[in-house]
């Protein structure tokens, strides 16, 4: 049985090459992505790549979707926290709204994907 991995923004960029890396080695890939279907679609079609799509920054979405990939794949044993937004800006002219979302998406999704 292969091992199976998560990898948060697992779709497009960095987390692409890392998904795809990872199933070069023989591992059992999901990749999580929030936004863009489309692409998604495309990397999948594209690669065997199962594509799973959850907000990371969403603590029951992660519980949720961490559950259906084991379900679908069987036991996760690797997890990626890739999955990461930017809201760029100098400290100055950010809102408080920006730096919320960033550290709900970037620094909460790290502890969601960890605790699912």
């Amino acid at each position: 049985m292969t091992r199976v991995a998560i990898v948060t923004g697992g779709t497009r960029g960095i987390g692409e090459a890392i998904s795809i890396a990872l199933k070069d080695m023989g591992m059992t890939v999901a990749a999580n992505y929030a936004g863009n279907d489309a692409k998604a679609q495309e990397f999948a079609s594209q690669t065997g790549i199962a594509v799973y799509k959850w907000d990371v920054g969403d603590h029951q979405a992660c519980l949720d979707g961490c559950a259906q990939i084991a379900a679908d794949l069987g036991p996760v044993d690797v997890v990626v926290n890739n999955a990461g937004i930017t809201r760029d800006g100098v400290l100055q002219r950010m809102s408080f709204d920006d730096w919320n979302e960033v550290m709900r998406v970037n620094l909460g999704g790290c502890f969601n994907m960890a605790k699912a």
